[in-house]
């Protein structure tokens, strides 16, 4: 214990600036724990604010433990804590903090115990105030300026000196205390709220640099690799992709592999590790096995390359790539030389990727189910079309034959060019050009076995000719209008087919002069239906087909879809 006597202000303060040195020490090391986190910005959440209470009341303990017996009283820090628990926290954070610490400081007793109790206390609340005046003027952003730290804990400091002047007695001995330690303190204290609150900030700042850092280079991966996967889960597009990402990190090689072989691989390392090999790896088959991120660096767990003995790679992250049900179908590699450590950065943002890779891999493979259904379908409408067709068109041409022959031979012709469009058709979109070809095909068919009781009005803007719509939209359409409409007529029937350009639709308009359509749930048939699904699909629900009926007059179907660009012709 000091006599007050023998007290030396330069020693003082070299003696509390020692403390304040270790208490930093701690602040730092605490900082590298998830601890820290809810620190480094103004605490408005429960669970946060129960962090910040314990933290701060752990470190005005702790100051008042490093501090200095001087006569029943202690010459400490602990006013850090108690100012930056409030200024962080909020008023009930820094009520709580100092009481905590104003109890501690009480059970240790002396002529001073009562009175650093309560000035602790109202030192928490100062900070708290501080909190509330600075969030309703908008200004939260100075509760972490140090300079604001240290004045508010400077004022603080102040203000304990004059509760014990007031508090603690006898009062000759408080006023002498006070003489001799209120410098030192005041000074220690300010100083260390400031250096405490420039660690804080200095410890965001530097994982917003690594938040920047690790957003710019997973934004660089996006943009470079936006849909290669999606082309195929395939050696030629993972090289492409393991490129790309060894590019963007700067790790020493990249690998992509199913969950058999080696798909990719860029990097220290190639001449060895052949895409197409079969994997050998412990360190995959326990990352697709386990499902899990298999981390060797080299150290805690062993790395060796299973290829060669001379590989100069040295440590791996193995991470795996995932697909619906969570099911693991592959693994992305990233690899570092022996002379080099994996960054953070790299580590976590291997996880990132191998989300995204993940996500392009599903979504390719749905765009590919989405084609094979529309190749599907468009198999089931060739298919659709109807023997009797061929059976009248047919018996059609063994009608005309003999006494025609010319017009026999136009069936064939028309009969050749109806198949070979519906039969080689492989794409899923055409040109109105092209489906009109097709339907005229038809149609001429059905005009030679109506025998003059089908007249036919085809009328479409030449400007449309070019725009795009899914492939088979129009003849399952016009072959309905005429087996459920014309053929049931007794008199001469009537089709009209009409397009034209609303804002930026395409509407085309199949009328038959029967007026015979019946709503059902099945009404149209399966090609009807299939086209409706089809367009729906493709371009959403506010598009498709919709069909009117004038009984024993007309019944009118309109196809609706977004009037798109035409397509590039060479």
């Amino acid at each position: 214990m000091l006599e007050l006597e023998n007290i030396n202000h330069v020693a003082l303060i070299g003696s509390l600036m020692q403390q304040m040195c270790v208490y930093l020490a701690v602040a730092y090391m605490l900082s590298k724990t998830p601890l820290f986190a809810p620190l480094m910005q103004v605490t408005v959440r429960l669970p946060d604010k129960l962090v910040c209470y314990l933290v701060f009341s752990g470190f005005c303990v702790m100051g008042t433990y490093l501090g200095f017996q001087i006569e029943g009283a202690i010459a400490n820090t602990r006013a850090i804590g108690a100012v930056l628990g409030g200024i962080l926290g909020g008023p009930g954070v820094g009520l709580a903090v100092g009481l905590t610490g104003g109890l501690h400081r009480y059970h240790m007793g002396g002529f001073t115990a009562s009175a650093c109790a309560v000035s602790t206390t109202v030192e928490g609340l100062i900070g708290g105030l501080l909190h509330i005046y600075l969030l309703r003027r908008h200004r939260a952003d100075r509760l972490l300026h140090p300079m604001i730290a240290m004045g508010t804990t400077l004022f603080a400091e102040i203000t304990q000196m004059l509760i014990i002047l007031a508090m603690a007695r006898p009062f000759d001995q408080a006023s002498r205390l006070v003489a001799h330690i209120a410098l030192p303190m005041i000074l220690s204290n300010a100083v260390g709220a400031a250096l405490f609150m420039r660690l804080i900030l200095d410890r965001r700042a530097t994982l917003e640099k690594y938040s920047i850092a690790f957003s710019a280079k997973a934004l660089r991966i996006a943009e470079r690799s936006v849909g290669v996967l999606m082309q195929g889960f395939d050696q030629k597009n993972c090289s492409r992709m393991a490129k790309i990402i060894q590019e963007e990190t700067g790790v020493g090689a990249v690998a992509i592999t199913d969950c058999e072989r080696l798909l990719g691989f860029v990097g220290i390392g190639a001449d060895h590790h052949i895409p197409g090999t079969p994997i050998s790896s412990q360190h995959t088959f326990q990352a697709i096995n386990n499902n899990e991120v298999v981390y060797a660096d080299g150290v805690d767990v062993t790395y060796r390359c299973s290829v060669s003995k001379d590989c100069k790679l040295g440590s791996s992250l193995v991470i795996p790539l995932r697909g619906e049900g969570n099911r693991v179908f592959g693994t992305i590699k990233l690899y570092e030389p022996k002379n080099k450590f994996f960054s953070s950065i790299n580590r976590t943002l291997g996880e990132g990727i191998a989300r995204l890779l993940s996500n392009q891999i599903l979504a390719g493979k749905i765009e590919e189910q989405k084609r094979l259904l529309a190749q599907t379908e468009i198999k089931l409408l060739q298919a659709q079309i109807n023997p009797h067709f061929l059976f009248n068109a047919l018996n059609t041409l063994a009608a005309v034959i003999r006494r025609e022959p010319e017009a026999a031979r136009q069936i064939v012709q028309d009969l050749s060019t109806f198949f070979r469009k519906s039969l080689k058709r492989s794409g899923t979109e055409a040109t109105l050009k092209d489906e009109i070809e097709h339907v005229d095909a038809y149609l001429r068919i059905e005009l030679a076995r109506f025998a003059g009781r089908l007249d036919v009005d085809i009328d479409i803007p030449e400007d449309l000719l070019n725009l795009r719509l899914p492939a088979f939209t129009l003849q399952p359409i016009v072959e309905n209008a005429i087996k459920y409409g014309v053929s049931q007529m007794i008199e001469p029937g009537r089709i009209a087919i009409s397009a034209r350009r609303e804002s930026d639709q395409l509407a085309i308009v199949v009328e038959d002069s029967a007026g015979l359509y019946k709503p059902s749930p099945e009404s149209g048939g399966m090609g009807m239906n299939l086209v409706d699904r089809r367009i729906k699909i493709r371009h959403g629900e506010a598009y498709g087909i919709e069909v009117s009926c004038e009984p024993d007059q007309w019944t009118r179907v309109a196809i609706r879809l977004p009037a798109e660009e035409e397509l590039v012709t060479c």
